[in-house]
């Protein structure tokens, strides 16, 4: 038998609570009539089971009516409205019970004194009063729980508003990052090809082609990942590698580059192409805007939750102006970053100690699924 079968129906947990309803009664009575040594103190248990499912009969009446006229304002009209049908609904029960009890006296005789008069009195002295009263428990319950159901709808619909909002703020985040990485994309594209043209111009065939090919590897490369907003920091520095590889044939023995990552660093997350800028910042302001050689390192290092990685070049240095580290490239990561991370992660620019600029890229420490 399976636990769905096995599961009460509602009206047999509706019949055991009258029931257990009419038990409370009929035991507080028998209790009395012990305590003043009545000789027979089980014959009420008729009439309170009479009463009982009588109510329980009629409830579904209380039940319409409260569906009808549910109290709620303006509550003077309904509540009138529900006193009187409590009077009628405590008359109704108070005629049925005496009906009853008329009857249960014919076909087995108990009281030869029972009439209806004396009937209805007794009912109206202890009954009737309990009716009107046991009217308005199953309207207030009744009420309870449709202000329940009402609070739980209105609960859910504003989880609902709530997800769809965010729903619509991640998706807004998205395309935000994505106009952000459409800009980038081509910004290293032509930047690539201007230098391929400049080594067409000196009529440097082998070097250009060669300059093509290795760019190939890396527009290959990083359009695997298009669809990515992190990737490991290891991939990161595959793509670094092959863009250096191409600068290291324009500049030739003129660019130096060290690359100090520990290992365990290389699954740690990073934003896709956000190195790229860095390095590029560095190899044109401080290697092709001299004649002499240039050497540019880059540094990655845990500092406890966070994820530092350093661009440096021993360059001129960013300079004074107030546009100093606000390039397009560097202005495009600094909003990739807001939108990834918030105010978690940061891009610092600033001279280093022996002249030339460095870039700093803190993120939040994570490893890249």
């Amino acid at each position: 038998m399976s636990l769905q079968s096995r599961k009460f129906p509602p009206w047999a947990f509706y019949l055991l609570a009258w029931t257990l309803i009419g038990l409370i009664y009929f035991a507080q009575n028998v209790t009395r009539r012990f305590y003043w040594d009545d000789p027979n103190p089980w014959q009420d248990l008729r009439y309170w089971m009479a009463n009982v499912y009588l109510s329980a009969l009629l409830t579904p009446l209380i039940i319409w009516a409260g569906r009808r006229w549910p109290v709620e304002w303006p509550l003077r009209k309904v509540l009138a409205l529900h006193l009187v049908f409590s009077l009628l609904w405590a008359t109704t029960k108070m005629f049925l019970e005496a009906g009853f009890h008329l009857g249960w006296n014919t076909l087995w005789p108990y009281d030869s004194a029972l009439t209806v008069s004396s009937e209805l009195t007794l009912l109206f002295i202890f009954g009737f009063h309990t009716s009107v009263v046991a009217y308005w428990v199953v309207l207030s319950i009744q009420a309870a729980i449709r202000n329940y159901r009402l609070f739980q709808e209105r609960e859910q619909a504003v989880l609902r508003s709530e997800l769809r909002a965010s729903q619509l703020e991640t998706q807004v985040a998205q395309a935000r990052l994505g106009v952000l990485k459409a800009q980038l994309q081509p910004h290293f594209l032509f930047n690539t090809l201007n230098a391929i043209v400049v080594l067409v111009r000196q009529q440097k065939g082998q070097q250009a082609e060669e300059t093509l090919a290795r760019f190939s590897d890396l527009l290959r490369a990083v359009l695997a990942d298009l669809d990515s907003q992190e990737v490991p920091l290891s991939r990161e520095l595959e793509y670094l590698r092959l863009y250096l590889s191409i600068e290291q044939v324009r500049f030739s023995d003129r660019l130096r580059v060290e690359i100090d990552v520990d290992p365990e660093l290389l699954d740690a997350a990073v934003p896709h192409m956000a190195l790229h800028p860095l390095v590029e910042n560095a190899i044109r302001h401080g290697v092709g805007s001299r004649s002499s050689a240039g050497a540019i390192s880059l540094r990655a290092s845990r500092v406890g939750d966070f994820l530092h990685v350093v661009v440096e070049d021993d360059g001129p240095g960013f300079g004074n102006g107030a546009s100093a580290g606000l390039g397009m490239g560097l202005a495009n990561t600094r909003a990739r970053l807001k939108q990834l991370y918030g105010d978690a992660a940061e891009l610092r620019t600033e001279n280093a100690g022996q002249g030339g600029a460095r870039a700093t890229l803190v993120l939040p420490f994570r490893t890249a699924a």
